[in-house]
């Protein structure tokens, strides 16, 4: 097979989207398929890889780090010269005319849904009202152009529900030997101050302020805490202001996943409480390293921890630093090999063998494949 990835929002500080899509890319070439990926860029190039070949599109510049292609015919032109037998798209807004570019050419087409946008929506809008209805509109849409939707947690699928989107659950993966509980020194036994991490964008959208206002809540009870913040993002500036006094500690942006492995190892908690995440890597990646996980008891990120490896609590920092402190008097060497046993059991190959059947079912077909019922969710 021949099998073109598409992406927006792809640049040198993402997150948990690049990730997924060359863990992917990489394992379809490994599988003896090629693989082509369209990204936006400064400019128009195109690069042979030991993962495919990468086509850059020259695409306008959203924010300091980011790109949007707001031509999708650019990006179809691509296609036109490329040939693919089967597209994969991680975007729902100006690439979605991928589809109708595959029907009208017997190209099997999947949208891979990284995002929540009701959810997501809402939380930037500090509102739901109107959000859903444009959002169904567009799902709807979504799910008539694009053969197969893949979603990676049953939260991620409520989105499309009612749509008749054929929706497939593909749960991501992790690199199980960068990230390990001996990537990097963990003190033993109890510590004065326990280490909290928060690894991730410092945008909104992610709610790394819930984290933050946890800690806040969590100094004010005298809990002896420190939370080390690692990324960078718009909301920097804001959330220094919302720390005050409190120990929480920006560390800018960590470069390299061997690093990124090594700050989860040494921290004693991991921070992932953002309602709205439908997925979670930065949680696999932190349980692997043998650290427990906080979350939010909503969105896909709850659905990865389990009570012998994290605690969760309503968004709001109250309830957060409660499920905080009941994990705290928890710490201890069972908890982190609960941790690591738990993040075992995802891999990032199955994620690509999973990917590689879809593909093969919509290759060159251009057509829904003769799945019975609206959710055939695919099993292992």
């Amino acid at each position: 097979m021949r099998i073109a990835q598409l992406a927006n929002f792809v640049g040198p500080v993402s997150g948990g989207m690049r990730v997924a899509i060359d863990h992917l890319g990489a394992g379809y070439v490994a599988a003896g398929h090629e693989r082509i990926l369209v990204i936006p860029g400064e400019k128009d190039s195109t690069e042979e890889t030991d993962n495919g070949v990468v086509v850059r599109v020259r695409a306008p510049r959203l924010s300091r780090d980011y790109r949007m292609i707001a031509k999708p015919w650019r990006a179809l032109d691509v296609l036109d010269r490329f040939r693919p037998t089967s597209i994969e798209v991680s975007d729902k807004w100006t690439l979605s005319p991928a589809a109708r570019w595959g029907r009208r050419r017997g190209v099997g087409s999947v949208l891979f849904s990284h995002e929540r946008l009701d959810d997501m929506l809402g939380m930037w809008l500090r509102r739901q009202f109107g959000v859903e209805t444009v959002v169904g509109a567009l799902n709807r849409r979504l799910a008539r152009e694009f053969d197969v939707v893949v979603v990676t947690s049953d939260y991620a699928a409520g989105e499309f529900a009612n749509t008749g989107a054929r929706l497939r659950k593909v749960p991501l993966g992790v690199d199980l030997e960068t990230f390990h509980p001996d990537a990097g020194p963990h003190h033993a036994g109890p510590a004065e101050v326990t280490q909290i991490c928060y690894v991730g964008r410092m945008s909104h959208e992610k709610s790394p302020q819930l984290g933050v206002a946890a800690a806040v809540e969590l100094h004010r009870r005298g809990v002896p805490i420190q939370l080390n913040m690692y990324g960078t993002g718009p909301d920097v500036e804001a959330m220094r202001a919302q720390a005050g006094d409190a120990p929480v500690v920006f560390h800018g942006f960590v470069r390299g996943r061997d690093e990124v492995a090594r700050r989860f190892a040494a921290n004693d908690v991991s921070f992932s409480v953002c309602p709205a995440e439908t997925f979670g890597l930065a949680v696999l990646e932190a349980l692997a390293c043998g650290t427990p996980v906080v979350t939010s008891d909503r969105g896909g990120a709850h659905e990865l921890v389990t009570l012998d490896c994290g605690e969760s609590g309503a968004p709001d920092a109250e309830s957060l630093a409660d499920a905080t402190e009941r994990l705290i008097a928890r710490l201890g060497p069972e908890i982190r090999a609960a941790a690591r046993k738990r993040a075992e059991l995802y891999t990032w190959q199955a994620s690509v063998d999973r990917m590689l059947r879809i593909h093969t079912e919509v290759a060159g077909s251009g057509r829904s494949p003769s799945w019975t019922g609206t959710t055939p969710w695919m099993t292992s």
